[in-house]
C-alpha cells in the first residue's frame, strides 16, 4: 500500500485495526463480511498491526513482551516456560534476541522485529506492518525484509506500507495506490514500474532530483579539521563552500550521525578543530554552533527536531530566539513568522496555532527547516532529510535544499538512500568505522564506486 503523506493509508490501517469505524463498506476475511468493532474484535479475527511507533513497554524483557497477556501458567506465572517459549518461537522466526534483556536495551531494529514477533504469537492471519524500515538502514532492512517474504511463504497474508519503492518491488506481489482517500492504482507489481507507481501517487508525471544547476560555488565556509571523538570519529577533515552541497555516504554505524553531532557541537570531540567563516567554535557547544551560523535537522525529527505538543507557530522562532538571546516573542510576530515559512516552504496546515503533532512526517520536517532558516543559518546539516516521508514531499524538501543552494547555504546532506545522496550532492565523502575513506565528485561518482568504499575497500 503506498500512497503521499495524507492520502489516507493511516486511515484505512485504523479502520482495519478498529481504532476508527467505516461509514459504510464492508470488510470481509476469508470471503465473509466481518464487523471489526475495535482492536480486540480485530484480534480475534487474526489481524495485527505494527504501527510506526511501537507499543513495547521497555522496562520488561523481550519475553515477558512477547507473551504479555498470554503467559504460561495457571495463578502463578510460569516465568522458565515464557522464555523457554519466548526462545523457541523467537528461533521459529530466525530472530535472535536474548530473551532475558529489557527492551530499552535493544536497538531499534530489534525492537522492530520483536513487534512483528509479537503480533505473530497472538496468531494473525493478517499482518499490517505501517512504514516497518522508516527508521532502519542497511542490513538492518534486508533483515527485515527477509522476515516479510518468510511470513508470506507459511502462508500469512501482509499489508506493507512503506514509501521506499524498492522494498515495495522487492516483497510485494500486488499494489494499492492511495490518494485523497481514494483508490488510484491496483495491479501486479510485476506490471508497474517506479515512475508509474510515483504518478499514480502524486497525480503529475515525475521529474526525479536533480542535482542543484549552481555551479558556481563560493568561498569555503565550513571547515573541520582532523576531528576526532574517542571510540566514535577518527582524524576527520572535509570543508563546504558556500552553493555547495556535501554528502555523506556509508553504512549504518559508520558514524555519519555522529559527525553531524560533533560538528553542531551537541557531542563533545577529543580533538580537531570545527570553522566556520574561519572562526573557530568551542568544543561541545551546540549554542555557539547555532551563533556561528550552523544548524542542524537531526535524524530523530520527533524527539529531537520538533516540540510536537507546541503549535507551529510556537515552534518556528525557537532558534531565533535562542540564537539572539530573546527571552519572548509576541504571539502576533510568532503567527506572521509562521505564515510566512507556510507560505513559502507549502507546509500543508490550515491554522499555525494547532500542535505541530497533528501534521504528517513531511511537513513536520518543514517546520524544523523553517526554524532554522527563520534564525539564519550559514551553514545548514541535514540528517536524513526525507525518511519516513512520502515521495511528493521528497520532491518538495529537494527543491528546497537547491533553493537553499543557489542562495548561498553550505549544506551537508546525510542519506542512507544512496540515489538521494547522489542526485543531490556536488561532492560525496564516505565514511566507514567512524573515518572518512574516500572523497568523491558527484558529477562522476557511481554507486558502485560509493559503495565498494562504505564496505571498506581501498583503492
Amino acid at each position: 500500500m503506498i500512497g503521499e503523506n495524507g492520502a489516507g493509508k493511516s486511515t484505512l490501517i485504523k479502520i482495519l485495526s478498529g481504532a476508527h469505524h467505516p461509514d459504510r463498506g464492508e470488510v470481509l476475511i476469508n470471503g465473509k463480511k466481518v464487523d471489526i468493532t475495535g482492536p480486540r474484535a480485530a484480534e480475534s479475527l487474526g489481524v495485527a498491526t505494527v504501527y510506526q511507533e511501537l507499543s513495547l513497554f521497555p522496562e520488561l524483557s523481550v519475553a515477558e513482551n512477547l507473551v504479555f497477556g498470554a503467559y504460561p501458567g495457571r495463578g502463578v506465572i510460569d516465568w522458565r516456560a515464557a522464555r523457554r517459549e519466548a526462545e523457541e518461537f523467537l528461533a521459529s522466526l530466525d530472530v535472535h534476541l536474548d530473551v532475558t534483556r529489557k527492551v530499552r536495551e535493544l536497538s531499534i531494529a530489534d525492537k522492530q522485529m520483536l513487534e512483528i514477533a509479537k503480533a505473530l504469537h497472538r496468531r494473525a492471519e493478517i499482518v499490517i506492518l505501517d512504514e516497518p524500515t522508516a527508521v532502519l538502514g542497511g542490513d538492518d532492512v534486508e533483515h527485515l525484509l527477509a522476515l516479510v517474504r518468510s511470513l508470506r511463504d507459511r502462508g500469512v497474508s501482509v499489508i506493507f506500507v512503506s514509501h521506499r519503492l524498492e522494498e515495495v518491488f522487492g516483497v510485494a506481489d500486488n499494489y494499492i495506490v492511495l490518494r485523497d482517500g481514494r483508490l488510484t492504482g491496483a495491479g501486479r507489481v510485476s506490471d508497474t514500474d517506479h515512475d508509474d507507481l510515483v504518478s499514480k501517487m502524486v497525480g503529475r508525471e515525475f521529474a526525479r532530483s536533480a542535482r542543484s544547476v549552481n555551479q558556481t560555488v563560493g568561498d569555503v565556509v565550513l571547515e573541520v579539521e582532523h576531528l576526532s571523538r574517542d571510540g566514535v570519529l577518527a582524524d576527520i577533515s572535509l570543508t563546504v563552500r558556500a552553493g555547495e552541497v556535501l554528502g555523506i555516504a556509508g553504512l549504518r554505524g559508520a558514524g555519519r550521525t555522529e559527525l553531524a553531532r560533533a560538528i553542531y557541537g551537541v557531542d563533545p570531540i577529543s580533538s580537531g578543530t570545527v570553522r566556520v567563516n574561519g572562526s573557530a567554535i568551542s568544543n561541545g557547544s551546540s549554542l555557539k554552533s547555532i551563533r556561528a551560523g550552523i544548524g542542524l535537522v537531526p535524524e530523530e525529527r520527533k524527539s529531537q527536531g520538533i516540540f510536537v505538543a507546541l503549535s507551529t507557530a510556537m515552534n518556528i522562532p525557537v532558534v531565533k530566539m535562542l540564537k539572539h538571546g530573546a527571552a519572548t516573542l509576541r504571539p502576533a510576530a510568532e503567527r506572521r513568522l509562521a505564515e510566512h515559512y507556510r507560505d513559502q516552504l507549502r507546509i500543508k496546515v490550515g491554522d499555525v496555532a494547532a500542535p505541530v503533532a497533528a501534521l504528517s512526517g513531511g511537513n513536520q520536517q518543514k517546520v524544523v527547516l523553517a526554524k532554522w532558516l527563520a534564525a539564519g543559518v550559514d551553514v545548514l546539516i541535514l540528517d536524513e532529510p526525507t525518511r519516513g516521508i512520502d515521495v511528493g514531499a521528497k520532491q518538495e524538501i529537494y527543491r528546497l535544499i537547491h533553493d537553499l543552494c543557489e542562495q548561498g547555504l553550505a549544506i551537508i546532506v546525510i542519506s542512507s538512500d544512496l540515489p538521494e545522496v547522489m542526485s543531490l550532492s556536488h561532492r560525496i565523502l564516505v565514511m566507514y568505522h567512524g573515518t572518512a575513506v574516500a572523497e568523491l565528485d558527484g558529477d562522476t561518482a557511481t554507486e558502485q564506486q560509493v559503495m565498494f568504499h562504505a564496505v571498506g575497500g581501498r583503492d
